[in-house]
């Protein structure tokens, strides 16, 4: 064999070697569902909520846009019950779980007030991107962009997707990270509904 076919075999397994991992990643985030009352993620959970103190834990808030660029911040929506979610068009698990949180909007909006936050970074994320995916998949609830990382930053969000379960006094009664069916989703609701 030349030193030209071994670089080129060379390159062909690096590249299956790289589309094999990318195909087991997508499959595994799609189909993981971690049980937020396990011990890993109830530290995760205690950490963003403040589980275990003894007063009550105000969701730390932060501005918004929606497609139109006007500016929302979290205690706008003080006085109902939210949902906050936080998400990204590239992300996989996001994408699965985003027809549960739009099938359970429609049932529960009269009573719920969903923020479905996209992390927009401007590079791998933008408002454009987030705001097409919406369209193209026909979802009702509402999405907003955090274009300048303020939400993300007041979360400290480093997995998503990642669910907040605020109540009505705009305190965090829960979190969720990590993918949820409608169920999940409504068992989560149920705790602040």
């Amino acid at each position: 064999m030349n030193q030209r076919t071994k670089i080129l075999l060379l390159i062909l397994v690096f590249t299956a070697f790289i589309a094999a991992a990318y195909f087991i990643y997508t499959y595994a985030a799609a189909n993981y569902k971690p049980d937020s009352r396990t011990a890993e993620s109830e530290t995760k959970s205690d950490a963003i909520t403040g589980a275990g103190e003894s007063e009550k834990n105000t969701a730390p808030d932060f501005t918004v846009y929606d497609e139109g660029g006007n500016a929302y911040r979290l205690s706008d929506f003080f006085g109902e019950p939210i949902v906050l979610n936080f998400w990204a068009s590239w992300c996989p698990p996001c994408k699965a779980e985003m027809p549960h949180f739009n099938e359970v909007y429609g049932e529960v909006s009269d009573s719920v007030t969903f923020l479905m936050v996209d992390l927009v970074d401007g590079q791998r994320e933008t408002a454009a991107k987030g705001k097409a995916y919406i369209e193209e998949m026909g979802f009702v609830f509402p999405a907003y962009y955090d274009t300048d990382g303020d939400a993300a930053s007041a979360y400290g969000i480093s997995s998503i997707p990642t669910s907040v379960f605020i109540g009505a006094d705009g305190n965090i009664a829960d979190t969720y990270i990590g993918m949820m069916d409608k169920q999940k989703l409504l068992s989560y609701i149920d705790l602040i509904d």
